[in-house]
């Protein structure tokens, strides 16, 4: 009698394992519907079309090329929404509602900066949608981390990137090259005014001269005047923590006016690739926001893949970063079996993902491992700051002057 129920049980089990494979393929759906608003028009395009938007192009093409997204064994093909956000925070929320309510995606990819993450984030977290930020820079992240349990960053915060630049001056400053005279400009916008709040503490903490400290308004081009004002301030250093189509107006109007500090740099925007065919030369020495090295194999591989595709190189910047947490998504939906999104933000949460950045492994919902800073030279916007920073460069001093 026990002869046969041992029997009869293995005959079971056996026959549970051999359905599995068929089980998990029948939890597969049909399609996974994922959607996104992005700035295709308006002040935030510049960077949403140059950072975002063609690794959300690039990456739909891999997927499609593939044959979809594999759950449990099978290839599930995926069908993707896209909506123009309009640079507008409500219009934004608007779309992200009509892709949760009418096409009833699976999932949401983010929008591009601080002020459109921030506008979409409780709408995402009430719905359970993964949500992987990768332009939204601010010092709230401890505070939304524990408001919205599926917000994951990979940015540093507002203090980081702004120390990032006080510490590269306090390393000229040892080395007898600069003496503390700094200028600050800002965006009035949400990035512009956490970075410049946390540049001036770090600056006055420090000990720096900060001789001009002002904002000016988002979409901003004639800014000479400003210019004309921190020249005559005769400042070591100037700071423009910017959005791209001042960051370009900044170096333009630089230098037809003839002011060349020791020390200049502009954030967003910095790392375009548009940045340095609109300035050749006049772009090495400049410093910017970020930096990713491109002397990871994976990260050369990406950036080839996307200059085919694009005909136009990635930044050195967020484009990476952007495509690495799509494969991130990729492969936690497919760690996870199903298109259940708590289950899918749980495997984003714990795993250790392989990525055009190499290997990638959150702590506490957050990729520390961004430089701070970085610096055109020789064509290549290099990280150079912090020194932990991969392929971290030392700094380019004085800048060149105009040609």
């Amino acid at each position: 009698m026990q002869r046969r129920q041992f029997a009869t049980l293995l005959a079971a089990a056996a026959a549970t394992a051999l359905a599995a494979p068929a089980l998990a393929q029948s939890r597969a759906p049909a399609e996974i519907r994922i959607g996104y608003a992005i700035s295709k028009t308006g002040a935030y395009a510049g960077g949403a079309s140059t950072t975002v938007l063609p690794n959300y192009q690039m990456w739909a093409a891999d997927v499609q090329k593939a044959g979809g997204i594999e759950i449990g064994g099978k290839r599930v093909p995926v069908k993707f929404f896209e909506y123009d956000d309009r640079s507008n925070s409500e219009e934004a929320v608007r779309a992200v509602e009509r892709l949760i309510n009418q096409d009833k995606v699976d999932f949401i990819l983010p929008p591009w900066g601080t002020a459109m993450n921030l506008a979409v984030a409780p709408i995402l977290h009430k719905h359970d949608y993964p949500h992987l930020a990768t332009t939204m820079i601010s010092d709230r992240i401890p505070q939304l981390r524990e408001r919205w349990s599926n917000l994951f960053f990979f940015t540093l915060t507002s203090t980081d990137y702004a120390n990032g630049v006080v510490d590269v001056l306090t390393r000229l400053r040892e080395e007898g090259k600069i003496k503390g005279k700094v200028a600050i400009v800002n965006v009035a916008d949400q990035f512009g005014l956490e970075l410049s709040k946390a540049a001036r503490e770090g600056l006055k903490k420090a000990k720096f001269d900060i001789v001009y400290d002002q904002s000016y308004p988002l979409g901003s081009q004639e800014l000479q005047t400003i210019l004309n004002e921190v020249r005559r301030r005769e400042p070591e250093a100037f700071l423009a923590f910017s959005y791209p189509p001042d960051t370009m107006s900044l170096n333009d109007q630089a230098k037809v006016v003839g002011f060349n500090p020791k020390v200049f740099y502009t954030a967003i925007g910095t790392v375009f690739p548009m940045f340095k065919s609109r300035f050749g030369a006049n772009a090495d020495g400049v410093m910017g926001l970020g930096g990713v090295s491109a002397e990871l194999p994976a990260t050369r591989d990406y950036r080839q893949r996307h200059l085919a595709m694009f005909k136009q190189e990635a930044d050195y910047n967020g484009s990476a970063v952007t495509y690495a947490t799509l494969q991130i998504l990729q492969q936690a939906i497919t760690r996870a079996g199903s298109i259940d999104r708590k289950a899918v933000s749980e495997q984003i949460r714990t795993g250790s993902f392989e990525t055009v950045l190499g290997p990638v492994k959150l702590t506490n919902r957050l990729w520390a491992e961004a430089s701070s800073v970085g610096q055109w030279q020789g064509g290549v916007f290099q990280p150079i700051s912090p020194k932990s920073a991969i392929g971290v460069k030392p700094a380019v001093f004085p800048k060149p002057e105009w040609k």
